[in-house]
């Protein structure tokens, strides 16, 4: 599948006001200035996704996309380790303290990764007209390579190609860094494709 450079960049603007409204539920939950890359889009063969995450322990909290869309897709928020650690830390009110990422520390990361795909999602949901929720979360740690390869292993088996959405958030203050990381499946992509070409052919001011 194939989008126009006009359907890119709607694409790029729908990540950025998504991963906005994500940066600011997580500037507000950690009270402290989160930065925000500009949103990377690619579309890749599956083979190739683990490609774009470094080989390290890390956290993922996994949303596979329902709504409107059922088995839509998965979004993940992805952590490194130690930067679970101190994200936890800060939001159990013992910054700097030592955490052994225990199930305390693993079900205060699951809520952070439960508001603030929620938050995206609802963005993104009144940007383009139809309803995406996601599942329950899913807590995975493990290496970056085998957790992605195993996500995409569940992934509808006539897809050869994914759309992986990619924005990195900052704390310099704590040192924390992660990525939002979305896969979206070829019913996905060929609603957003409709959608959006809804949207670039529309007359200004519409």
């Amino acid at each position: 599948m194939e989008f126009s450079a006009r359907q890119m960049d709607a694409l790029k603007e729908m990540a950025n006001i998504g991963a906005a409204h994500s940066a600011t539920t997580l500037s507000q939950m950690l009270e402290t200035q989160i930065g925000m890359s500009v949103p990377e889009i690619n579309i890749v063969d599956i083979s190739r996704t683990g490609m774009f995450l470094s080989d390290e322990l890390t956290t993922m909290v996994i949303f596979e996309l329902q709504g409107d869309i059922p088995h839509g897709g998965f979004l993940v928020l992805h952590f490194p380790r130690d930067s679970a650690v101190r994200t936890a830390g800060i939001m159990q009110g013992s910054a700097g303290a030592v955490h052994t990422f225990d199930e305390m520390d693993q079900s205060t990361i699951v809520e952070v990764g439960n508001i603030m795909i929620s938050s995206f999602l609802s963005a993104t949901s009144d940007l383009l007209g139809f309803n995406m929720l996601p599942s329950p979360p899913v807590l995975i740690v493990d290496m970056a390579h085998a957790a992605i390869t195993s996500l995409i292993a569940q992934m509808t088996i006539d897809v050869d190609d994914v759309i992986l959405f990619r924005v990195e958030l900052k704390s310099v203050e704590h040192n924390i860094a992660g990525n939002i990381l979305i896969f979206l499946e070829v019913n996905t992509l060929k609603r957003i494709e409709d959608r959006l070409d809804e949207m670039v052919r529309a007359p200004e001011g519409r």
